[in-house]
C-alpha cells in the first residue's frame, strides 16, 4: 500500500520569506511523499523585492499570487485573511507553514488556526519586547496560534517558554543560513564582481537601511547619512525603495554626494552574499544580513536600537549603535573581527530538520 502524501501550504509575501522559503521549499520537494502549494501575498509588490528573487532563488513559481499590496496595516491584514480563506477553502492542506513576522506571517496563521489547519512557524520565539514595533504584535501573535515552533535559536526557545510555550519547540537554526551554506562556492566565485564597484576585499564598507523608524524619522536618516564624509574607506549604499522616497522626501540627497559612496539600488540574493562577505564591514537594520554578516564572519554595525540576534551580539560580531552617527563611527573605527565564532545560527540542516519533523508529524496523524 502506497504512503499518502501531505499538502503543505506555504505562505509568502515580503523579501525575507522567499530566502527562507528557498532552502525549504527544496527539502519539501526532495521528500516525495510531499507536496507544495505557494501563496504569495504580495506584500511587497516591487519587482525587485519578490518576482526576480523568486526566480534568482529558484522558488517554484507561487500558485496564487493575492496582490495585496501597499496599505495600512489593518487594511492588509484584513485583506489577507479574506483572500487567505479563500484559498484554504479551495486547497485544503494538511498543514500551513509561515515565516518570519510580517503581517503576512501573521495572517497566514491566523486564517489557518480558525480553520483548524495546523501552523508551523519558522522563525518562532524571536522577541525585541516592544510593541511599538510591528514586527513585534506579529511575532507575538502568529506565536499565539502555531502549532509547531521552529527557533533559529536558543534565545527563541527560552522567549517561548518564559511565555508558557514548551510543546512543539524545536531548536533548528536558521533557514536563511542554509541557502548560503549550500551555496557558499557559488557566493565565493563572485569576488571577481567587486572590481565593478571599485573596491577591494576587506576595503571597503557596505549598507543598507530601510526600516520605519530610520525612514521615517528626518533627524535619524539625516544622522545615519551624515557619516559617509567621516569614513575612511569606500561606502556601497543599496538603497531600498523606501529609503530611497525619504531620502527625497526630507531633501537629504546631497548627503549622498560624497566622493566614497556609491550608491545603488537594490540588488539580487547572490550579489548581496558576495559584497557582505568581503566587506571590512556591515552597517545595516536588517535582520537578514545581521545574520548574513555573521554567517560571513564580517562584524556588522546595527543601525537600529534592538535586534532579535543576541547571540551575535554576545559573541562580539553585531554591535547596536542605532542612528546616532557618533556611534556608528566610534564603532566602525574600533571594530574587530572576534576570535569567537560558534555558528549559533545553525550548520546550514535547519530546513532539512523542519521537513523531517512535519512529514513525520504528518504521517502518523493519517
Amino acid at each position: 500500500m502506497s504512503k499518502p502524501v501531505f499538502k503543505i501550504l506555504t505562505i509568502v509575501g515580503a523579501r525575507p520569506h522567499f530566502i527562507k522559503a528557498s532552502s525549504v521549499s527544496q527539502a519539501i520537494r526532495e521528500q516525495a511523499n510531499l507536496t507544495e502549494v505557494i501563496v504569495h501575498t504580495g506584500q511587497h509588490y516591487d519587482a525587485a523585492l519578490s518576482a526576480s528573487l523568486i526566480e534568482e532563488l529558484n522558488i517554484p513559481t507561487p500558485k496564487y499570487n493575492l496582490g495585496i499590496g501597499s496599505g495600512s496595516h489593518s487594511w492588509q491584514m484584513g485583506t489577507m485573511l479574506l483572500k487567505l480563506g479563500e484559498v484554504l477553502a479551495i486547497e485544503q492542506p494538511n498543514l500551513v507553514i509561515v515565516y518570519g513576522d510580517t503581517n503576512t506571517t501573521a495572517a497566514g496563521a491566523i486564517v489557518a488556526a480558525k480553520e483548524n489547519i495546523p501552523v508551523a512557524h519558522i522563525e518562532a520565539g524571536l522577541r525585541e519586547f516592544d510593541k511599538n514595533i510591528p514586527e513585534e504584535i506579529n511575532k507575538r501573535l502568529t506565536d499565539s496560534v502555531s502549532d509547531f515552533f521552529f527557533s533559529p535559536t536558543e534565545t527563541g526557545v527560552k522567549n517561548l517558554a518564559r511565555e508558557g510555550t514548551t510543546e512543539g519547540v524545536y531548536h533548528v537554526g536558521d533557514v536563511g543560513i542554509d541557502l548560503i551554506h549550500q551555496n557558499l562556492s557559488r557566493i565565493e566565485a563572485k569576488q571577481k564582481d567587486l572590481a565593478a564597484y571599485g573596491v577591494e576585499a576587506g576595503a571597503y564598507y557596505f549598507m543598507t537601511c530601510h526600516r520605519v523608524a530610520n525612514t521615517i524619522s528626518k533627524e535619524n536618516l539625516a544622522g545615519i547619512l551624515s557619516i559617509f564624509a567621516s569614513l575612511d574607506l569606500p561606502v556601497i549604499f543599496s538603497i531600498h525603495p523606501r529609503t530611497k522616497k525619504a531620502i527625497e522626501t526630507f531633501a537629504l540627497t546631497h548627503l549622498l554626494a560624497a566622493e566614497n559612496v556609491s550608491a545603488i539600488p537594490p540588488i539580487g540574493f547572490w550579489e548581496t552574499q558576495t559584497l557582505v562577505r568581503s566587506a571590512k564591514c556591515l552597517i545595516t537594520d536588517s535582520g537578514g544580513l545581521i545574520k548574513e554578516a555573521y554567517y560571513h564572519k564580517v562584524p556588522a554595525i546595527i543601525i537600529d536600537t534592538q535586534t532579535e540576534w543576541i547571540e551575535t551580539i554576545e559573541e562580539g560580531w553585531n554591535h547596536l549603535a542605532g542612528p546616532d552617527p557618533v556611534k556608528i563611527l566610534e564603532l566602525i573605527r574600533t571594530v574587530k573581527k572576534p576570535k569567537r565564532h560558534t555558528n549559533c545560527l545553525g550548520d546550514g540542516t535547519a530546513a532539512q530538520q523542519i521537513i523531517e519533523i512535519l512529514y513525520n508529524y504528518l504521517n502518523a496523524k493519517s
